[in-house]
């Protein structure tokens, strides 16, 4: 029979060798400025993502960053799913113009009240003139009938009248003006579009600022040739960045503080919850140190999907971890007398298999996710396998032997305050 406890203190070893180098990455990310340690994307950095479709099916990450670079943007980053769609990550803040609409003006009372008398004056004007103007084509009207009765009064004597000058009616003016509207532009609508698979897409070039610029010197590019879908256009700003960063923290610590709490509740053992939170918070420190050597050998950036990839970590391990504990608490029942160290020896030799089998299913999963998927999800995948791995490990080798250790110090306490209340005894 193998002794896991037994050998306790060569797994803590193994353990301090993988935690305390990514520890260290992970404290000089502050002290660096960032240097050193984790590199975070934009969506905890700020700056703007932009997600296209090219027609040409055969367009490369890496022909678009090389026209990137030749626009000044230098600290892009690239990146394709299996649907072909590149998304573009940069630092940069400032490619989407920000639009502020127009003020809008409002009088005060006092214009208002003087506009709307000058416009009533207005309106009686216009009424009088077009009074007065009915008058005077009604006059004319007469004096045009009495000129005619007085020609043919004077034709019948035999004498010609002598030329009168006939009225010119005043041009009507008009009651009202009526006000022309000048029209509004209206939003141009991107007609949709076809992606690589024939299906419809919606196509969104940005007009104007610097991913203007971009988007034509992609079209232009005989290698990528024109753009047929656009996806994701956004801008985070530093403030958002921030709250994203507090976000992450506080969901990681509600949830160690709950695991806490439940596991000993269910336990009715602070021991089960604190050594079970401790395997936890070494896989999260696994992780993260992980990703802080990588960041700094590779450049490889912690994105939104890490703070997914941790929780789902997270509780992946406590479960592992559970599944031990409720063994160790029915051996105690059945094995009731048997020394501490050997009851749970035993509980990790029978949950053993189910501990491996379950894992090595997940880790297959996860490997041929790593290899197959599209490089998007890449170290997204890559976090969620070394959480598995470490949480696995933890479960069987961390957490039960500190629980052991924890058990036997408080056995050692009680047998040295006995052994110290018989000598005053006998004393």
């Amino acid at each position: 029979m193998f002794d896991v406890i037994g050998k306790r203190n060569w797994f803590f070893l193994f353990s301090g060798l993988i935690v305390v180098p990514g520890l260290i990455f992970i404290l000089l990310t502050p002290l660096t400025n960032g240097q050193v340690g984790m590199k975070f994307s934009v969506d905890y950095t700020g700056g703007t993502v932009w997600q296209i479709q090219f027609k040409n099916s055969n367009a490369s990450t890496d022909e678009v960053s090389l026209i990137l670079a030749k626009q000044g943007i230098t600290d892009a980053e690239v990146s394709e799913d299996t649907a072909h769609n590149i998304t573009i990550r940069t630092k940069r803040a400032d490619l989407i113009p920000i639009v502020t609409p127009a003020p809008v003006l409002t009088a005060n009372p006092s214009q208002s009240a003087a506009a709307a008398s000058a416009s009533a004056a207005a309106v009686a004007s216009a009424q009088s003139s077009a009074q007065a103007s009915a008058a005077a084509v009604a006059s004319a009207s007469a004096g045009s009938a009495q000129a005619s009765a007085m020609a043919s009064a004077l034709a019948s004597a035999g004498l010609t009248p002598a030329p009168t000058a006939s009225p010119t009616p005043a041009p009507s003016p008009s009651g009202s003006a009526s006000p022309s509207a000048s029209p509004s532009a209206s939003p141009t609508i991107a007609p949709n579009s076809v992606d690589q698979a024939g299906n419809q897409c919606d196509l969104h070039l940005p007009t104007t600022g610097t991913l203007a610029t971009i988007a034509a010197a992609l079209q232009a590019d005989p290698n990528l040739g024109p753009i047929a879908c656009t996806g994701i256009q956004s801008t985070v700003g530093p403030i958002v960045s921030a709250q994203l960063i507090q976000q992450a923290v506080l969901l990681i610590l509600l949830g160690s503080l709950g695991i806490l709490i439940w596991i000993g509740i269910r336990f009715q053992s602070i021991k089960f919850g604190a050594t079970a939170l401790a395997a936890l918070v070494h896989d999260v420190i696994v992780v993260v140190g992980t990703f802080a050597i990588l960041g700094t050998v590779f450049g490889v950036q912690i994105d939104a999907l890490f703070v997914t990839a941790m929780l789902t970590v997270i509780g992946f391990s406590v479960h592992d971890t559970i599944v031990v504990y409720d063994r160790i608490r029915e051996n105690k029942t059945r094995h009731a007398g048997e020394p501490f160290d050997q009851i749970v020896n035993h509980s990790i030799l029978q949950t053993f298999g189910r501990s491996i089998n379950t894992s090595l299913t997940v880790v297959m999963t996860l490997v041929a996710l790593l290899f197959f998927a599209g490089a998007s999800i890449h170290y997204f995948i890559l976090a969620l396998l070394i959480g598995i791995i470490s949480g696995t490990y933890s479960s069987i080798f961390n957490a039960s032997p500190l629980l052991v250790v924890w058990q036997l110090w408080e056995d050692r306490r009680r047998t040295e305050r006995l052994s110290a209340i018989r000598g005053g005894r006998r004393g």
